[in-house]
């Protein structure tokens, strides 16, 4: 099975987290988003994908190297001019067979079931099929009693259930796309559906999922990924014993604490050194830097 990671975004709402490297290799809990996406997908017999790159794409490209990292048959699409949801999908026309294929936003942890929404997908005989959930507040999507999609809202509504960010698709969809410039997915759903075409929901239940898309939902991310350790330490770690680790908190490889550091629900990436006695509390702070002064609420 094939699946498109969608990955070109510019990261707007995570700033400045994303001002030096694509949001696809932020870590969480000191992996990047992106293999975190790529194991999800390996463990539903996902066996080629291809992902769409623009912001800091050089990056990108260099980590999937071609998926030999990940055992698998990786394509990047780069996309020199960002072309959206839909111009990215339909930029990738040439990758696909005659067999369904999966797209997923390139921010979102999840363990859903991606074998059963395939298959209801398949018995359906849908065009699409959106996997949808109860979250407020993102709930915009309106169904019937059938699953058929009948409309979505641009912002949460009473009545409406979420979109995931993980869709099956037909390849007949990409005739739909408009090619070479900018467009929403979404609006070709839309217009597929006032057409009557079956776009219809798989609703799932009991799952895990987070959207990677703020500084907030960020933190919340590393939070769960550590479950009931609380704490992760990267490999080359310099912590003196004065150190004192609360709540929780995740600690890139090669970071240094000096004496009498106290790190609280936040988040450090590689290479990062804080001077001796400051505090760091509900803050990230990004590759290679110094800490100066206490840190509260912040992104350095």
């Amino acid at each position: 099975m094939k699946a498109m990671i969608l990955a070109a975004g510019l990261g707007t709402r995570l700033r400045p987290l994303t001002l030096s490297r694509p949001k696809a290799l932020m870590p969480v809990g000191n992996r990047t988003m992106i293999d975190r996406v790529i194991e999800y997908l390996k463990k539903y017999n996902i066996d080629e994908l291809i992902v769409n790159a623009h912001h800091n794409q050089e990056q990108l490209v260099a980590h999937l190297d071609n998926g030999r990292p990940f055992g698998l048959n990786i394509q990047v699409k780069v996309e020199p001019k960002i072309l959206g949801t839909g111009g990215g999908i339909k930029n990738t026309e040439g990758f696909w067979d005659d067999k369904p294929f999966v797209v997923i936003n390139g921010d979102i942890l999840t363990d859903i079931d991606l074998t059963r929404a395939y298959e209801t997908h398949r018995k359906k005989g849908n065009l699409i099929t959106l996997i949808l959930h109860d979250c407020e507040p993102f709930n915009q999507i309106l169904i019937n009693e059938r699953l058929d999609i009948m409309d979505i809202a641009p912002r949460a509504c009473p009545g409406r259930l979420a979109f995931t960010g993980i869709h099956i698709i037909e390849p007949e969809i990409l005739s739909h796309i408009p090619k070479d410039r900018f467009s929403n997915i979404i609006d070709c759903y839309q217009k597929l559906i006032r057409e009557g075409s079956p776009i219809r929901a798989y609703i799932s239940r009991g799952h895990y999922w987070r959207d990677v898309g703020t500084i907030k939902s960020y933190l919340l991310a590393n939070k769960e990924v550590l479950q009931e350790a609380h704490f992760l330490l990267g490999p080359g770690c310099r912590i003196h014993e004065s150190v004192r680790l609360k709540e929780w908190a995740v600690i890139g490889r090669d970071t240094s604490l000096e004496e009498g550091v106290e790190i609280r629900r936040s988040v450090l990436w590689e290479g990062v050194r804080v001077k001796k006695g400051l505090k760091v509390i509900g803050s990230v702070v990004t590759s290679a830097k110094e800490v100066r002064e206490d840190l509260v609420g912040k992104t350095l």
